[in-house]
């Protein structure tokens, strides 16, 4: 008996001691920054206020650009969302360079798309350098480029530094002071205080916000110098006429999501507003989305209506207003309501949703001869 409780109490000690030392530990790091990009879609006001208030994260690092021809398509209306919520703004660029000229030729088009995407003057423009063609440069072409990159873009007004893996400083490149990633957590928390951020891990997940998030704690402010936030709640006026498209801007990804108007929107035949309005969407109402679209000034989700054709509504403009909230939580939506408006009928409702009349009007256990009164809610599916 007095054997069996020294083995228990033994067994205790040691589940009580490996505890600490296990990665799930993680919450023990400041979420102070969290990275975005086009991998994440586009974030509201919504998302990163939600990371600011119930997960301490306080500064943004955005993707603006990788190599020499690709611009992140989500950056402009991200760092307006993350500068509505009150977060300190920053970019970074993804390297593909192997040489000086390279890098300086990258450099530039990097400035470019920040510039373009509103990264303030002053914020940080980070070289991400983590690619095949620098693990096979060596060691002093890589410190060389990464040199030449961070001097076109410090020249520019922004200030820079080295992005890059735990396992590559010192041994792929010099890194000064960077901002290092190495996981696990439990390994590494201590490695990296002389440097200006650590990357903790790759894998939050922050309720109502899409993918997984790589989150860094800063061990100074220069993530944070040169910016004041300024927080204002998200504006959102009715629809208007839009500017023309921009074939150079337009672009479009899967992105499955619910979008919930905080003001009335028109269900169009396509995404712009040059297609013919078919119903509309008001506050109250939700719509599960399986695309989204950016056709110049506009945001635009694509959904499948119930007669099979698509549907598209506008999510805001780019880089402005947003017209409401939306999350990634689409399986928790298995039903849709419509909340009865003034002149509505059961045709008027049916047509919105291309379903009929008579099945609409049943599945509330009512006939088409029935009277509906406005404020009351109707069971779509």
């Amino acid at each position: 008996m007095k054997l069996k409780t020294k083995l228990i109490t033994l067994v205790v000690a040691f589940l009580a001691a490996i505890s600490f030392a296990l990665p799930s530990q993680v919450n023990a790091a400041n979420t102070d920054m969290v990275d975005t990009s086009n991998h994440n879609g586009l974030m509201t006001y919504d998302n990163y206020y939600d990371m600011l208030v119930h997960y301490g994260v306080k500064a943004v690092v955005q993707k603006v650009s990788e190599g020499t021809t690709y611009v992140d398509p989500t950056a402009k209306y991200n760092l307006a969302s993350a500068k509505q919520a009150g977060l300190y703004l920053n970019g970074y660029h993804f390297a593909r360079y192997t040489t000086v000229e390279g890098a300086r030729a990258e450099a530039r088009f990097a400035v470019a798309a920040a510039q373009s995407a509103g990264l303030p003057i002053g914020a940080v423009l980070a070289t991400d350098v983590e690619a095949s063609e620098q693990a096979n440069n060596s060691y002093a072409a890589n410190t060389a480029n990464n040199k030449a990159f961070m001097e076109v873009v410090q020249a520019a007004g922004y200030r820079s530094t080295i992005y890059t893996m735990g396992s590559w400083v010192g041994t792929k490149m010099s890194v000064d002071k960077g901002w290092i990633a190495d996981y696990p957590y439990n390994t590494s928390r201590d490695r990296y205080t002389s440097h200006h951020a650590w990357q903790f891990r790759s894998d939050q997940q922050f309720a109502g916000s899409y993918g997984n998030f790589d989150v860094s704690q800063l061990y100074d402010d220069f993530f944070t110098a040169n910016q004041t936030p300024s927080p204002s709640a998200p504006v959102t006026p009715a629809p208007s006429q839009p500017a023309k498209s921009n074939a150079a801007s337009d672009t479009d990804y899967a992105q499955t999501g619910v979008f919930k108007p905080s003001t009335t929107v028109n269900i169009r035949t396509g995404a712009g507003t040059g297609y013919t309005a078919v119903g509309s969407y008001v506050p109250g109402e939700s719509v599960i989305y399986d695309h989204v679209y950016i056709r110049g000034t506009y945001v635009w989700a694509r959904y499948l209506s119930y007669s099979g054709q698509y549907h598209y509504v506008a999510l805001g403009v780019n880089g402005g207003e947003s017209y409401g909230s939306r999350s990634s939580n689409a399986q928790t939506y298995s039903h849709t309501y419509y909340t009865v408006q003034s002149g509505d009928s059961f045709w008027s409702i049916a047509s919105k949703y291309g379903i009929s009349m008579y099945t609409l009007a049943a599945n509330n256990g009512k006939t088409i001869y029935s009277l509906i009164y406005p404020g009351e809610s109707l069971y779509i599916r």
